[in-house]
């Protein structure tokens, strides 16, 4: 489907591009423990919310 050299630079490319995600997320960790400080409780909200809304959806299926 792709040739050598296509699965060669999408290879090369996707290494790059982790690598480089890498050192930023490195860079700016301790920005993002001062910025993003409560984010877990919004993520752990809206996991309770989405299990509230399936438990409704069973309990009212049956």
């Amino acid at each position: 489907m792709f040739s050598k050299g296509q699965t060669l630079f999408a290879l090369a490319f996707a290494i790059t591009f982790i690598i480089a995600l890498f050192f930023m997320y490195r860079k700016d960790a301790n920005v993002h423990k001062k910025t993003y400080k409560g984010v877990k409780w919004v993520l752990l909200g809206f996991i309770l919310f989405i299990l509230f809304l399936f438990l409704i959806k069973t309990v009212i299926k049956e």
